[in-house]
């Protein structure tokens, strides 16, 4: 018993070293920036809770290595931690665009090699994949919070409209239910990245990036519609159906 918990400790003591590099790497940008109190603040919150719910779902799963693509995976969270920051920091003091757009960019670049590194080395898993996806999910909604102080609130439904669908899957279950693999649901999800990113490094002319977000804005309100309409014909094809037997009793009544 004493070996199976010191083995099943190790991915715990994974997630402690992740957060040991958010705090070296917030050391190290507020070295370089100056960073206030704002920034600080944000970036050990972000910290403390990735390794709280990383460290609880890593228990609940039972797992007994954390694994490669995991370790890729909360090296991006890392990266996110960064932006995180800086983005806070704004609020405050002018950011550095060039750190912030460098950040973004590995974090965006790194983003489906940890699924590569899963299938390569046979280590694919549902927490694995869930980890994935809200470092995904909450990188973007914190470029959404840079670019809405350029563009407008409105961007925030960018990074807002996958915790709506969160929040709408509890009062409605059905939407609960698994969606079949997309390639232009995950296209639609990695351009949110680049033109948000492309908007936030200033390059271009205002009316250029404002284009380019509310064309990224209507892809992402396409594609949450598509999945919402089949996850409804679903749930209705699946209430209508007959239980499963059901002929079969019909018939032997007869």
């Amino acid at each position: 018993m004493a070996l199976n918990n010191t083995y099943d400790a190790r991915p715990q003591q994974e997630t402690a070293v992740g957060a040991g590099l958010q705090v070296l790497l917030l050391a190290l940008l507020g070295t370089a920036i100056g960073m206030g109190p704002a920034g600080w603040l944000t970036g050990l919150a972000f910290a403390f809770a990735t390794w709280a719910v990383l460290a609880r779902a890593l228990h609940r799963s039972c797992l007994r290595s954390f694994g490669p693509a995991n370790r890729v995976t909360l090296g991006r969270a890392t990266l996110v931690g960064g932006v995180t920051a800086l983005v806070a920091d704004s609020f405050e003091s002018a950011p550095p665009v060039t750190l912030l757009v460098g950040l973004t960019a590995v974090a965006l670049l790194l983003d489906g090699v940890d699924g590569k590194v899963a299938r390569r080395t046979g280590t694919s898993t549902a927490l694995g994949a869930r980890f994935d996806m809200e470092v995904d999910a909450f990188l973007i909604l914190v470029l959404s919070v840079y670019v809405a102080m350029q563009l407008g609130p409105w961007v925030l439904l960018i990074g807002g409209m996958r915790y709506a669908f969160v929040a709408a899957a509890r009062l409605a279950p059905w939407l609960n239910a698994p969606l079949p693999p997309s390639f232009a649901r995950k296209t639609v999800a990695a351009v949110q990245g680049v033109a948000l990113l492309l908007a936030g490094a200033e390059l271009l002319p205002h009316l250029a990036d404002l284009a380019v977000v509310l064309l990224a804005l209507g892809s992402l309100l396409w594609s949450f519609g598509r999945d919402v309409r089949w996850l409804w014909r679903t749930s209705r094809i699946s209430v209508q159906a007959p239980p499963a037997g059901a002929e079969l009793l019909e018939l032997a009544v007869r």
